[in-house]
């Protein structure tokens, strides 16, 4: 889920050689580990045999079936969409998210943004319940895409999954999901892993009774950043682009 595969189904190379398929030019392996025990008849201190368990990993690179080609076609297992007929898009939307200039994915199960190769992977539209659904969702990875070094460079000191510094970023997503929806004027879709963060955003908020505070600002600063990457609209009385709210320039004719 993490990488976008539809398929549960990953393989090594040479298996993938025995079935006379091959990797793709360019994919990377993952790490796979498997854990297990062999038995083995060992001395104890009487100098009796006595089996004892012991323990073993070994690691193997493997390869998601997506990334091989030549399989039998059983092997390409896709998530079937949840409905029969493609979903009525929302053109203000969909024309928001394409002036970003974002590198917006469509694939996979999972909705979420990869800061190492800076794309956000996004489900087909009709794997959502509705196109409210799939927007909102877009929103809440676009805040994420704001936080890149190369935008907004925010960092909170997440390390791990679930940490502090995870929540506040997550809370900061949306946050701003819902100012994008507002504007865009999208229902905000509830995520169902939000229980996941609420433990962790409640013990920051009485760690730092500011926090939520914090990411509303943060959250923000990152819609504000999305919005400042939009066209200007064209003023049909002056013919100059401005913002709105924004004052025409003085040597406009």
């Amino acid at each position: 889920m993490e990488k976008g595969y539809e398929a549960p189904i990953w393989m090594t190379f040479n298996q993938a050689a025995k079935l006379c398929a091959h990797v793709r030019k360019g994919e990377k392996g993952s790490l796979v580990v498997f854990a297990n025990t062999i038995k083995k008849t060992v001395q104890d201190d009487n100098g009796e045999d006595v089996e004892k368990e012991i323990p073993f990993m070994k690691g193997y690179t493997v390869f998601n079936v997506e990334q091989i080609e030549g399989l039998p076609a059983h092997y390409y297992a896709h998530v079937e969409p949840k409905h029969a007929t493609a979903l009525e898009r929302v053109e203000s939307s969909e024309k928001f998210f394409a002036a970003t200039g974002a590198n917006i994915r469509h694939g996979g199960a999972q909705a979420f943004y990869r800061i190492t190769d800076d794309i956000v992977q996004m489900p087909e539209m009709q794997t959502f319940r509705d196109a409210e659904s799939y927007y909102s969702a877009a929103a809440h990875e676009m805040t994420h895409w704001t936080r890149h070094p190369s935008r907004l460079n925010r960092d909170f000191g997440r390390k791990r999954y679930g940490d502090e510094g995870y929540a506040m970023e997550e809370l900061v997503a949306e946050i701003g999901a819902a100012f994008l929806c507002a504007a865009l004027e999208i229902t905000p879709e509830p995520r169902e892993d939000h229980a996941a963060y609420i433990a962790s955003w409640l013990k920051a908020l009485k760690d730092d009774k500011k926090f939520v505070f914090v990411a509303a600002s943060h959250a923000q600063r990152a819609t504000d950043f999305l919005h400042g990457l939009q066209p200007k609209p064209l003023d049909p009385d002056r013919t100059a682009l401005v913002r709105p709210g924004e004052a025409l320039p003085a040597s406009a004719p």
